[in-house]
């Protein structure tokens, strides 16, 4: 019963948690005890904060050799850094519709972009409204279908822009002067300061920076402009160790980036390994710059929640929808099981369970932070959620039996950026996908190839490790209900 004391749920529901133990189990002064338990404690407020398209190794705290966050190290810094945070499906919507429901793309049913989510079906935002909070969601959403199981939401419609954003409140347009991201934060901070403040919230900030076009803010539009970025190691990656994807993919700084991305023509004379170096520097400063901006405003937020006494009882995750290239192999955008779009930055600061400045390696996903927020706020995890609660690994304890390796599964083809359909399994060390609409396979040893330029998967010295992914892989699908292609 520690758990349940420990949960601070409401008196009503360590009596039906009781009850489900039978009424034999429990005597009557530890009903009496557990009851006042509850009605005394405090559930923990959620403040869940998602950027788009921000590739962890563009944090600080992950080590970035190309900027600088220090409000999200700050985060860190007072919290956990999860070194082995993955998306399930890199892109938007399903990565969004994974974080509402805990389940994924083949369960949920929004598996590309523009897929309409269902919102009749369950999610942790109406069980944590049915227990009590006050549920909201401000910025990006992307799911076509209006939002459900909020009592205030205030989106962008479709991607949003970056300047004088529209927003629609709860089914009403407007339009906001300003940058987005300070606009966002700034209705974040709002809808915070009129809440109820006797009961526990939970909101959702979802902001569409570092999306495509990479627009700065004003205040950030000369920054980096003294000096270049770094390239990446694999910045003129010529693809040979891979399959046809890797090499017929469109997604290129050096042929696919538009005049829209780059804002004005390249100078005259440039070609070759000159202009594509010219690209990735337009590129990657005006991403960075809206990643400073990013970084303000979770800054903002953790200030205005120290500023209110409500930093020791609230749950703050920082996270992205998805990873992102960052000229890694000479590419931008996602989609890709490759490990920069894979891999997303998760920051969780939880007062009382996780221990300051703790670095998690247990291989977590998206569809662990649906579980997660209902065990912090007391409430049973429904049987059909796929993820699992994160508590006992934030708090250093993670279960004997946590995962080993995970799946991953995208759909969207043949456009934009041409990555094929695949499906795959990642472990600590190995990584295995198939692209099922070409039967060609990759299989990379990320400890020798942390890059993967590479695949091994032909290769005699690995069929041992090959045989043992594949019986994960299709032991994954079967757990999780997928039908492999």
């Amino acid at each position: 019963m520690e758990h349940i004391f420990r949960s601070s749920i409401t008196r009503r529901q360590v009596l039906l948690n009781v009850s489900r133990l039978g009424a034999g189990a429990l005597a009557a002064p530890w009903l009496a005890r557990l009851a006042a338990a509850a009605e005394g404690g405090r559930r923990p407020n959620i403040l869940f904060i998602m950027s788009d398209d921000h590739a962890s190794h563009a944090l600080s705290c992950y080590g970035s050799r190309i900027n600088r966050t220090p409000h999200l190290d700050r985060l860190a810094a007072q919290g956990a850094r999860f070194e082995n945070a993955f998306c399930t499906n890199s892109i938007c919507g399903p990565s969004r519709a994974t974080v509402l429901t805990g389940k994924y793309s083949h369960i949920h049913g929004v598996r590309r972009n523009g897929d309409r989510f269902d919102g009749s079906q369950p999610t942790f935002i109406k069980l944590l409204r049915d227990a009590g909070y006050q549920t909201a969601v401000i910025g990006k959403w992307h799911l076509t279908s209006d939002p459900t199981g909020f009592d205030h939401w205030n989106i962008l419609p479709g991607q949003g822009r970056y300047y004088d954003p529209e927003l629609i409140l709860m089914g009403r347009r407007s339009v906001h002067k300003g940058y987005v991201t300070d606009v966002l934060t700034d209705l974040s901070i709002e809808y915070l300061s009129q809440r109820d403040p006797n009961r526990p919230f939970c909101l959702m900030c979802h902001h569409n920076a570092s999306h495509r076009p990479w627009e700065p803010s004003p205040r950030y539009a000369q920054m980096y402009e003294d000096q270049d970025i770094p390239l990446p190691p694999t910045f003129n990656d010529d693809w040979s160790g891979r399959t046809a994807p890797a090499r017929e993919q469109e997604m290129t700084i050096e042929r696919h980036l538009t005049r829209t991305d780059l804002k004005q023509d390249p100078p005259a004379g440039l070609s070759g390994q000159r202009l594509k170096e010219w690209k990735y520097q337009r590129f990657i400063k005006d991403y960075l710059r809206c990643v400073a901006a990013l970084d303000d405003n979770v800054g903002r937020l953790m200030d205005w929640l120290d500023e209110s006494k409500l930093a020791d009882n609230t749950i703050v995750v920082y996270t992205s929808d998805n990873g992102f290239f960052l000229g890694d192999h000479g590419w931008f955008d996602k989609r890709f099981m490759y490990e920069q779009a894979l891999r997303v930055p998760l920051l969780i600061r939880w007062p009382g369970v996780t221990p300051a400045g703790a670095v998690i390696r247990e291989l977590v996903i998206n569809a662990d932070y649906a579980p997660t927020f209902l065990d912090a706020a007391g409430i049973a995890v429904p049987g059909d959620i796929q993820g699992r609660s994160l508590r006992g690994v934030l708090a250093g304890r993670a279960p004997q039996d946590w995962r080993k390796s995970m799946y991953y599964r995208y759909y969207e083809f043949p456009q934009p950026h041409h990555a094929p359909p695949h499906y795959g399994v990642r472990t600590d060390r190995y990584k295995l996908f198939h692209y099922h609409t070409i039967d060609q396979w990759e299989m990379f040893d990320l400890e020798k190839d942390p890059h993967e330029l590479r695949s091994v998967y032909d290769d005699p010295a690995y069929a041992d490790v090959r045989q043992e992914l594949k019986k994960e892989l299709a032991r994954l699908q079967r757990e999780l209900r997928d039908t492999p292609a």
